[in-house]
């Protein structure tokens, strides 16, 4: 696997075609309210509409098909946050090749329904590990142990030109030229075979990569000019949630990035209920990564053609409430403090009716009463109708005497009290 490998038209073109046995293109559709937002013609790549809900199936089918018999015969290893191991499982089955799939403890428990629904007889799955990282760790001991063929999820030839074929469809599909493309980010496999795609067919058009602010791998290997491992990483996006991208795939993406960008998971959260309440669309975290940059992009991108790619649409519907949460957290319309009572009668009365505004309201509250009647801790959230009534609410909690502790700065007793 050499340094200088750049992927090439010839061998995307290759993996087009063996794609075609099981795919047919997705559709690339304009975004009436996206558009009219950035005042651009903005244009989704809707790879949530794949048989298996995310563009993963092209680099897993293409590198699958591409194993000779005897690699097939002692079966193929994977890890995967979820996207990738159903493109494995589905290949698995519809190639009767045997497999193990190795996913984070942490997955989605959808996702790893689904990995069961598409893998069939053919597949095993693991559940090991927080991360993608410990997983795959788990992964090529199972590899050593077995002589099995590891399916990397990004950091593989193959899967980069299956990738690229997403950037193939684009263009076969618009006349005009694209101005920008943003792609979403987790170990760099979409950006590196779509932007290669796009540098040697449409290089005036700007790539951008996204990734989440918890999970900066790409962006950060950009800046050390080496890829750099992250110690800690958020997995909350955990369709682009890895701590260290592919050595090959930095290699692709420093030459085909004009700009990589990361965006916060609450802003994520944001884009994933606009989606869903303006388009009746449905994204996962990652699959709402590239949507999310139009912000940082708002000046540049008015007047032009964009394309965003939405990666996946794999998205658990427990999680709905993390995402509200994490959204109006993002959005300044969430907040949590510790209030200290007097515990007296009419003291939580005096709070609602003199402390909370018209709109403003108690939406989680936990109480305990101490034996020292005078002071009475309770932790609160109150949500507001917009962000700038926040200033008003600390000015009467002062004008009351309320004794507080805000926590959404704080962390640590957030998370140990919410």
């Amino acid at each position: 696997m050499s340094e200088t490998y750049f992927p090439d038209l010839k061998d995307i073109m290759t993996a087009a075609h063996t794609l075609n046995e099981i795919l047919v293109p997705t559709p690339l559709m304009k975004n009436r309210n996206l558009s009219e937002r950035y005042g651009a013609n903005i244009l989704l790549k809707r790879e949530d509409l794949q048989m298996v809900r995310s563009y993963k199936i092209r680099g897993a089918y293409n590198k699958i098909k591409s194993l000779t018999s005897d690699e097939r015969t002692h079966g193929i290893v994977c890890a995967s946050a979820g996207n990738h191991a159903q493109g494995v499982a589905y290949s698995c089955n519809k190639l009767k090749i045997a497999g193990k799939i190795f996913m984070p403890v942490t997955t989605p428990k959808q996702k790893v329904n689904q990995v069961k629904m598409f893998g069939g007889k053919f597949v095993e799955i693991i559940l090991t590990g927080d991360t993608f990282d410990h997983a795959h760790s788990a992964a090529m001991e199972e590899c050593e142990k077995n002589q099995s063929v590891f399916i990397h999820p990004f950091n593989d030839l193959r899967i980069i030109e299956g990738q690229a074929t997403v950037g193939l469809e684009i263009l076969q599909e618009v006349k005009d030229l694209i101005d920008y493309l943003f792609i979403p980010v987790g170990g760099g496999g979409l950006l590196a075979g779509v932007g290669s795609f796009f540098k040697q067919l449409s290089p005036k058009t700007k790539i951008i990569g996204v990734e989440p602010a918890g999970a900066a791998g790409m962006k950060k290997s950009l800046e050390n000019g080496k890829v750099t491992e992250l110690l800690e990483i958020d997995n909350f996006v955990d369709g682009a949630a890895v701590q260290q991208v592919g050595e090959l795939t930095f290699d692709i993406c420093r030459r085909v990035a004009d700009d990589v960008i990361t965006v916060p998971e609450g802003k994520i959260c944001s884009t994933i209920l606009q989606l869903y309440n303006f388009d009746a669309i449905v994204v996962e975290p990652a699959g709402a990564l590239s949507m999310s940059a139009l912000d940082d992009y708002k000046d540049k991108i008015k007047g032009k053609n964009v394309v965003c790619i939405v990666s996946g649409s794999n998205n658990d519907i427990t999680r709905m409430e993390e995402i509200k949460e994490r959204s109006l957290l993002y959005e300044g319309l969430k907040h949590y403090f510790i209030v200290r009572f007097p515990q007296r009668a009419g003291a939580l009365q005096n709070f609602v009716s003199n402390v909370l505004g018209p709109h403003d309201d108690i939406t989680y509250f936990e109480y305990r009463k101490k034996t020292q009647r005078e002071k009475g801790p309770a932790v609160i959230g109150i949500e507001l109708q917009h962000p700038e009534d926040f200033k008003g609410l600390l000015t009467r909690m002062e004008e009351q005497g309320i004794k507080y502790i805000y926590l959404n700065d704080n962390p640590n007793l957030f998370e140990f009290l919410v």
